[in-house]
């Protein structure tokens, strides 16, 4: 079991250059994940910007995902190769180039070329952040660093639906992709002029394992596809979704084949050795679903159930921002006084109460109704995502960082790929089933059911004749908006259950040894 000692990580100073540049990667970061959600609340905008179909405009994201899917776990061996200061610089040129292509784009086909290559290239600068973090700065100093990457990694998929509802409502959707690009450059220039911490290898690109790349390319690409598309294309009904999972499955063989045999794979996958690690990468993967699956849930109940516009949507989003980053120097002084694993378990039982007071969801929830979940939600984010960080990477000599931070990140963004597509097949199926129960409660032997017919006939009898069909209508919508509400609440209850779950999936999780040293960077 490969584990970290005081004596792998040699004490290092932190000096004034080097926190700036952290945070000037962070920056980086914050935008690449941001740029994930960003659209998710302007995407009826943009379709009617390009005259696009309602099948393609969901490219516009699902473009993006595929994309970083692939390069994340590709960044490690590009940072030992080109060294972390010009994979992070190369990122964020690419990222900040792409962002302007996004904003001129006048087809669909374009948009998706462009995000595709936004999500591709600036995936790079997320786990690259991670490692930098694990590998130049002092084990003590984690409680202060680790703070801060975690409300990154949470804060940034939660308010994008915020940013992009204002950006779209007060100006137009280029400025989701415009905003990008004067923070783009200055952190591009900051990355090629700041950033010392080690040299590049380029022994490595001569032992680039190509067919490894395709194979690991075929196999996240068609997996992401899979997760992405399953649910609308009613999963192994479509010939489209069996193809890509068999696509999947020959890439998964192959990619996994060329890990175990050539001399230097494109992933490493040692650092599954390491109990912690490969526990850390479990709970990174479950957080990934309740993180993204619930920035899913709310503006879906929101905009279905109570009509809200993006903007209303964002402001009430915003709340489990604001409680992420409130809670973040919070979780870094619990990180100094209190064994991880307690954090953990307190992070993971507010999640899960959180979402316990929402299974009880009715159509006239708001703001406020929402609010102490959201609440729940944020602070219990912050509290648990932090020590998953340290016990995940913290354990790892220097040398096992950069592939292990591709593979951590990785497991996030899986976990909500599947946590989305387990939600939107529940959503339906749930749904279907709810409204087959109503229904079969709605019969004219009922009083109830006469009064309510009678009186939504009377509040139409201005239609004259059509009255009574109208109120039918009325009636049979009623009923699909309950049905929706109690599948709504239904995954909430299934969340809860998961997030209780990993409480007790707690006992697995050895505790990490005292902080010793720090990063031993260039």
């Amino acid at each position: 079991m490969a584990s970290a000692s005081s004596q792998d990580y040699p004490v290092q100073v932190i000096t004034g250059r080097r926190l700036f540049t952290f945070l000037c990667m962070v920056f980086g970061m914050f935008m690449a994940i941001l740029d994930i959600q960003i659209v998710s609340a302007s995407l009826p905008e943009i379709q009617a910007g390009l005259s696009a179909s309602q099948d393609d405009i969901a490219w516009v994201q699902t473009a993006y995902l595929i994309a970083e899917v692939i390069m994340i776990p590709l960044s490690g061996y590009l940072s030992r190769m080109l060294s972390t200061r010009w994979m992070f610089a190369m990122s964020a040129a690419g990222f900040t180039l792409m962002s302007m292509m996004c904003a001129t784009a006048s087809t669909i086909e374009e948009m998706i070329v462009w995000r595709a290559l936004q999500g591709f290239i600036g995936g790079g600068m997320i786990p690259t952040v991670f490692a930098s973090a694990y590998t130049i700065f002092p084990r003590e100093k984690f409680s202060v660093v680790s703070p801060i990457i975690g409300l990154v990694a949470t804060l940034a998929p939660t308010v994008g639906p915020t940013l992009g509802g204002y950006l779209t409502e007060l100006a137009s959707w280029h400025w989701l992709f415009l905003i990008n690009v004067i923070p783009g450059i200055f952190v591009t220039i900051a990355a090629i002029s700041l950033i010392d911490f080690d040299k590049p290898d380029w022994s490595l690109f001569e032992h680039f394992d190509w067919i490894g790349f395709a194979a690991m390319a075929v196999f996240l690409g068609s997996l992401e596809f899979v997760l992405e598309e399953g649910s609308g294309e009613d999963w192994f009904q479509s010939e489209k979704i069996l193809l890509f999972s068999l696509a999947a499955l020959i890439g998964a063989t192959v990619f996994f084949w060329r890990v175990f045999t050539v001399r230097e794979p494109v992933v490493d996958l040692r650092a599954f050795s390491n109990r912690n690690f490969t526990i850390g990468c479990i709970f990174s993967f479950t957080m990934g679903i309740g993180l993204y699956g619930l920035t899913y849930l709310y503006p879906v109940y929101l905009s279905a159930v109570r009509d809200y516009s993006s903007l209303q949507i964002g402001e009430t989003m915003f709340v489990s921002g604001a409680a992420m980053f409130l809670t973040a120097p919070l979780a870094g002084r619990m990180m100094r006084m209190m064994d991880p694993r307690v954090m953990m378990a307190i992070g993971f039982t507010g999640f899960g109460l959180g979402t316990w007071m929402v299974s009880g969801l009715t159509h006239d929830w708001d703001y406020w109704e929402l609010f102490l979940p959201q609440i729940l939600r944020g602070c219990s984010l912050m509290i648990c995502m932090v020590p998953i960080n340290n016990i995940a990477l913290g354990v790892l000599p220097p040398a096992m960082i950069k592939n292990a931070s591709g593979l951590f990140n990785l497991t996030r963004n899986l976990g909500g790929a599947v946590g989305l597509a387990i939600i939107g097949t529940m959503l339906t199926s749930r749904q279907d089933f709810h409204y087959a129960r109503l229904a079969e409660s709605i019969n004219w032997s009922r009083p109830v059911v006469n009064e309510t017919m009678a009186m939504m006939s009377h509040a139409y009898s201005a239609l004259g004749n059509l009255a009574d069909t109208a109120g039918l209508k009325a009636v049979s919508g009623m009923v699909t908006r309950e049905a929706i509400v109690m599948s709504f609440a239904d995954v909430f209850l299934l969340l809860t259950t998961l997030f209780i779950g990993l409480v007790l999936a707690l006992v697995l999780v050895e505790k990490p040894a005292a902080a010793g040293g720090g990063g031993g960077g260039h």
